[in-house]
């Protein structure tokens, strides 16, 4: 016979305690809704629910994957970002609510400028940046490129799950260095916006073992100084804008004065700092020369 759900939750906080899982309470009731296929509100309404002795295997196989800390997110594959349901594994970052803010700063932007219709979303990992956008502004044209085969691929099924894939031209490139060979030759886009990789290659160690581990370290490392990706960008988009139009990046909090100093260096203007929602420096808006 099976245990019931208010036996199962507080064998699971248990396990997760133990393997040092800070939000061990939550987690537990997250992964046996996953298992069970109940929302909080049945969980809460049926705790003499029996779970089949199936359910219960699996359930504690999950809670041992994330006390040896494997992301939940990577354990149910899904996370939510700007209100939607978003597949990821363990080729995508998790999808962070700093980048709905830069997300959402972008949106701002085609909005106002109604003559837009063209977007590039650079390193789209999971292709939440480009999907929201897409669902967003139906009328618009957007291209993602990705230097992983893998991450393009749940990039992908993400756009067929939102309905938006026939709007997204998806391209493997190492940032800009494949657009051409990927048949960009000429094209141009009112908007590029990217989330790159910005962390320092010295401080990888020093993260979260949930981020450390197991989460893709190139979307993480962002050279000695974590402003690699910065330098390229800023290099090399130039020859892809329209006249007026604008670049979006997040950057780390501590990260506004150098990347700005490299933009204008490369002949940006109009640089502004945004902060996301915990205030901090996280969104970097320019102008490309000419």
């Amino acid at each position: 016979m099976g245990l019931t759900i208010k036996e199962l939750i507080p064998i699971g906080e248990g396990i997760l305690k133990i393997g040092g899982v800070s939000d061990y309470k939550a987690d537990a009731q997250s992964l046996l809704e996953y298992e069970i296929g109940f929302d909080k509100k049945k969980i809460f309404m049926n705790w003499t629910f029996e779970v089949e002795d199936h359910r219960v295997e699996g359930y504690l196989d999950k809670i041992r994957q994330r006390a040896e800390g494997m992301p939940l997110q990577y354990i149910t594959e899904e996370q939510y970002f700007m209100g939607r349901r978003f597949a990821v594994n363990e080729h995508v970052l998790i999808p962070r609510p700093e980048t709905e803010s830069l997300t959402e700063k972008a949106a701002e932007y085609l909005a106002a400028r109604k003559k837009a219709n063209t977007v590039l979303d650079l390193g789209t990992g999971s292709g939440a940046i480009v999907c929201s956008l897409a669902r967003k502004f139906p009328g618009l044209k957007f291209t993602a490129a990705d230097i992983s085969g893998d991450a393009l691929r749940v990039a992908k099924k993400n756009a067929a799950a939102l309905g938006a894939a026939g709007r997204i031209e998806f391209i493997q490139s190492d940032l800009f260095a494949s657009l051409k060979s990927g048949g960009l030759t000429g094209k141009k886009f009112d908007l590029i916006i990217s989330n790159p990789p910005y962390i320092k290659s010295a401080d990888i160690a020093g993260l979260q073992r949930e981020i450390r581990d197991h989460e893709p370290i190139g979307a993480l490392d962002g050279g000695a100084d974590g402003l690699d990706f910065y330098r390229r960008i800023a290099r090399d988009s130039t020859a892809y804008f329209k006249k007026d139009a604008c670049l979006f990046l997040e950057i780390g909090a501590d990260q506004g004065r150098d990347v700005s100093e490299i933009l204008a260096e490369a002949g940006f203007a109009n640089i502004e700092i945004s902060r996301d929602l915990t205030g901090r420096d996280r969104i970097i808006k320019a102008n490309p020369k000419g």
